[in-house]
Order: structure tokens, then sequence, then C-alpha cells
């Protein structure tokens, strides 16, 4: 039988978390004197209020979490701090509905980075670093899920990953505690560095530490409506493509450099090598089709490709041109792009590279066997021997997420979505990449348009994608609710 208090118990204490989080932005609108400091205040007194007395109600010493628990909690994270998080874009000065303020605040926590404001050049600096600070949080719990949870669920072979306490030359630290504590001083760490490298282009520290935030978070969420591209004259476009690529890498391999000292720690892992090969390939291709198809420069269509290419695989989502505009081939591509990702065990989001190589591991088996029938050649990744149940979890990975979009891009033509408005809009947000293509959700447009149906099935899909869809449909069966 579910045990529900350790579930609650956690959840309230990462909402009352969360509403301390929110004194953040109000002191920024009391140095900044906007006034949406009001809506911050309150909104994180009542949320912190809820948290603590949920926590407090469900309090469990020593509480017994395993693996169904562990699914609901993974799932009831997600939604409630998508829905606390809400909170202050409903009240004054924005006033959004419930629809546009949930869309929001689900879309930064998730680090998918589609928005439905506009404005946000002369917006109060309270609301603009709220949406930094939900993607930063979203970011970190990406890493930690992705780490300790999504392993020991065995979601989307995810299994490779495991961190077996019996086995300390695989572990990267000895406990789970210590484990988020070590990544989450990576990923400050990187935060602060991030945001020095913004300064010394000439961005003002405001923006800075808000655009640190969102780009180790692979969110995408800016403070100005031309995005990347409204800082890129001074070279903050350049600091951004390396730390997107960092927070794309695989935090572990960040843990054992610090931890043992290994430096060529990323050498060793193949999914990195992987991940950097085929970003260079991707990069010289569209920076190729610009230089013969424009009136660009080689310099100009590399810097223009490389950013853009690397913001849509890692699933960051900022923008430095509107590569809608650039033909049919881009258009393509970088639809094509949204399903790639970075590497497991990073903020980055989407499919991932590791469930690519796994299948091509697969589909070389399955070759060689065909005409040698009695032939034993077993699958292998990264110089390991991989289980049949991986590959089997990640081919119904594979399954379960082209399902997903379909159905989604089925619901939003349903709704009266154009084609390109659909199919797109479905893929960024299951990827959780942000921008989709086409004049209304391209990367010069915005999601306010869309009518409320629409952003509620992209919204279900964001926090889909984010849980890497098994775990939230494993929730949805009426097997798992049963004793």
């Amino acid at each position: 039988m579910l045990d529900l208090r350790p579930v609650f118990f956690i959840v309230g204490l990462m909402v009352s978390a969360l509403g301390i989080a929110m004194f953040i932005p109000m002191i920024v609108d009391l140095i900044y004197n906007d006034n949406s400091w009001r809506a911050f205040g309150i909104s994180g007194i009542l949320t912190a209020l809820f948290g603590a007395s949920l926590a407090l109600a469900t309090y469990t010493p020593n509480p017994d979490m395993r693996a169904r628990e562990a699914f609901l909690l993974t799932v009831l994270s997600w939604v409630s701090l998508s829905i606390f998080s809400a909170v202050p874009f409903i009240m004054e000065p924005l006033k959004l509905s419930i629809t546009d303020a949930l869309f929001e605040a689900t879309s930064g926590i998730t680090t998918t980075g589609s928005t439905v404001l506009l404005g946000l050049d002369d917006m109060p600096k309270g609301i603009l670093m709220w949406r930094s600070i939900l993607q930063w949080i979203g970011g970190i719990g990406i890493v930690v899920t992705a780490m300790a949870v999504l392993p020991m669920l065995k979601i989307g072979g995810m299994q490779l990953f495991r961190l077996e306490s019996s086995d300390m030359g695989e572990k990267i630290l000895p406990k789970a505690a210590s484990l988020a504590a070590g990544i989450s001083g990576i990923y400050f760490t990187l935060t602060v560095l991030c945001m020095f490298g913004y300064i010394a282009t000439g961005m003002n520290t405001f923006d800075a530490i808000s655009h640190a935030m969102t780009t180790l978070a692979t969110g995408g969420f800016s403070t100005s409506d031309t995005s990347m591209g409204g800082f890129m004259d001074n070279g903050a476009d350049l600091v951004c493509i390396f730390f997107m690529m960092s927070a794309a890498i695989p935090f572990g391999v960040y843990l054992l450099i610090i931890t043992r000292g290994d430096w060529i720690a990323p050498l060793r892992d193949s999914q990195v090598r992987a991940f950097i090969a085929l970003i260079l390939t991707l990069i010289a291709v569209v920076t190729l089709y610009l230089w013969l198809n424009s009136e660009l420069t080689r310099s100009r269509a590399l810097r223009l490709s490389a950013f853009n290419v690397i913001s849509i695989v890692t699933g960051t989502g900022f923008a430095t041109a509107d590569y809608s505009t650039w033909g049919p081939f881009a258009v393509s591509t970088f639809f094509a792009f949204m399903f790639i990702g970075g590497c497991a065990g990073s903020t980055a989001c989407s499919i991932k590279i590791f469930r690519y190589q796994v299948a091509f591991e697969g589909l070389k088996s399955y070759l060689f066997k065909m005409p040698r029938q009695h032939s034993v050649s077993p699958l292998r990744y990264g110089g390991k021997i991989l289980p049949e149940a991986v590959l089997f979890s990640v081919m119904g990975y594979f399954f379960l997420f082209f399902v997903t979009f379909a159905f989604a891009a089925l619901a939003l033509s349903i709704i009266g979505l154009d084609p390109i408005t659909a199919w797109s809009g479905a893929g960024s947000s299951l990827a959780n990449v942000g921008p989709g293509l086409g004049d209304v959700i391209g990367p010069s447009g915005s999601y306010q348009t869309l009518p409320n149906s629409a952003k509620w099935v992209l919204m279900t899909t964001m926090i889909v994608g984010r849980l890497e869809i098994v775990t939230a449909l494993v929730v949805l069966t009426p097997s798992f609710w049963r004793s």
C-alpha cells in the first residue's frame, strides 16, 4: 500500500523552500522601486506557510521511500512547484489569467522557456528575476532527479547511470545527500562564472545574473524580447555558447574531476565524445548552408549557426536570429534538432545522446545476427556489456516519446492551430526546448495568442517531457494505485 506521508512531507518542504525563494524577487523589486514587491511578499508568505503546514502535518521519523512512493514524489514535486510558482503572476501588477500564469510558471520550472509575456524590457525586475529563479531551480532539480531518482526507477535506460552503494568504484560520492550537495556546488559555481563572463561583455549585473541562471539551467528565459540577440555586440553570445555546452555535459564528469582529479574523465565518457562530435558536425552543416544561401560572411554564418544550433540541441531556447526565416532546409533541420538533447545527468532536455547510442548498438547487433542466427554478440555501451533490459527500456522510451508527440500535435491541430505551430509546439514542449517554428511561436513570436485549450495541452506536455514520459504515465495507470 502506498505510504503518502513521506511523499507529502518532502513536497511540503519543497513548497516551503519555494515560498522562501519568492522573497528574493521581492527584495529586487524594493531595490529597483518596482511595484510587484507586494505580489512576491504575499505569495511568499502564503506558499511558505502552506508548505510548512503540509510538512509538519505529515512528518514521519525515518520514512521508508519505496519505488512507488518515489514515482509519485517525482510527479507531485514538479506539479506542485509549477502550481505555487504561478501565484505571483496572478497578482498585481501582471494579473495574468490562471491559464497564462500556470503556463509561464510551468515553462519556467520545467526549463522549457516558452513564454506568454511581451514587453520584457520594461517589465518589473522582480518578475524577470522570478522567471530566472524558476529555471535555475528547475535546472538543479533536473540534474538531481536524473542522477539520484531516475536510475533507481529504471526510467528510459537511466539505470545505466545508477550509483550502486555496493560498488565504490562506480560511485562518485558515497551518499545521495553528498551527491546532491556536490552537484549543487558545481551548479552554483558554474552559474557564478557565467555571470562574471556576461559582466565582462558589458551586461549590467542584473541581466548577467538573470541570464547566468537561465543559461546553466538550459532554460532560455531572457530579460529582453530580443533574447540573447540583444546582447551580441560585445560577445555575450560567445559566453553563452560555452556555458550552454558546459550545462549539457554530465555533472558527474565534473564531480569526477573535483573528487578524483580525473581531468580526462570527459574524454572517456562515450556520450560526451558523441555529443561534441555531433554538435560540431551540425554547426558545420548549418554554417555551410548559411554561407552559400545568404549574404552573410563566413564568420557571421559560423557565429549565428553555432549559437542557435547549440541552443536548440541543448533545449536552452535562446535565439540570436529568427532561424525560421532561413529557408526550408533550416526550418526542417532545426525541427529535427529539438529531438536530440544533451547528455544524461546534465540540465539539457529532450531524448538525449546516450539513448541514440544504445538504440544504434541494438540495431547493429540485430543486423549482425540476422544472417548468423546462432551467433553471440553482446551489446556494449561505454566498453561494458549492456543488459537487454536497458535496450528494452530505451526502445520503450523512444516509442512513448513519439506517440506522446503525435497525440499532442494531433490535439493542437484539432484545437485549430496551423500544422507548423501544432507540430513544432508539440515537439518543443515535449522536448522542453521553448521556441517553436513559424510566425506564431517561432523565435520572434510568443505563445500569448494561443487558445487556452492549446496552452493546457502544452503545459501537460512540458511536465510529461520533463518527467521523462514514463514516470508520468506509470502514475496514471490504474495498477499503480492498487495495493
